[in-house]
This record gives C-alpha cells, structure tokens and sequence, in this order.
C-alpha cells in the first residue's frame, strides 16, 4: 500500500477504509459526521443512518478488499482500493474524504457502476 503519511483527515480515511475491508460498519459511522454527505453512482444520501445502510448493504457484498493507496492532509483524504464483491471481481473504488470537527463531512465515491447494473440486470428477485 502506498500513502503519504500525515494529517488528521488522512488518519481517519485509513481507519474507514480499513473498516471496509473488515466490514465494520459500526467503526464507519464512529468517524462519520451525523449529517455525512455520500455522492456515488448511485446517487446522493444525507445523514449517519442512510450512511450505515448504504455500507451495510456493500458489505453484504464484499469478499475482500485490496487497499491500494490512501493520501490525505488535515482537511482531506483520498483513499483507493479493490473490492473483489459476489457481483463483480476488482471493482476499483477511489474515495475523496474531506474531515471537519474529526468526523467525516463528506465523500465522494467513485467506480465503475456498470458491471454492478449489468449483474442487476440478470439478478432474480427473492
């Protein structure tokens, strides 16, 4: 794993994605702000408990994850990792995380959301 090492925001990324990859989704809202902003593909959430289901729900789907490399400062983090998930092999995410207060204000999740459409596409309801 590469990383540039210092900066309260990039302490923190380093302890979300690390979080991920354990699936540890109470330690993600621990360094997540009540009123966290989460842009993705799949859209815009407000708020820790939108936050925990959004995390919830991908890690039900992980199998592992791969971090690649985390840069950051005292105001903001970028983190990059692989996930290998039961939908799609080596999604690679980037994540850019800005800190106030301590806490995660916000991020801004990017990935290729095709393959993840395509599987969704074939997938059966229950």
């Amino acid at each position: 794993m590469n990383s540039q090492s210092s900066g309260k925001a990039l302490q923190i990324a380093k302890t979300y994605v690390e979080a991920i990859a354990r699936k540890d989704v109470d330690t993600i809202i621990s360094v997540s702000a009540d009123d966290v902003v989460c842009t993705s593909p799949i859209g815009r959430i407000i708020g820790a408990e939108k936050f925990r289901g959004f995390h919830g729900g991908f890690a039900r789907m992980i199998k592992a994850v791969t971090i690649l490399a985390t840069y950051g400062d005292d105001q903001q983090a970028v983190v990059v990792y692989s996930a290998d998930t039961h939908p799609v092999a080596n999604a690679i995410v980037a994540e850019l995380l800005k800190v106030k207060n301590g806490k995660i204000a916000s991020t801004a999740v990017i990935y290729d959301a095709a393959p993840f459409s395509a599987y969704m596409a074939t997938a059966r309801p229950h």
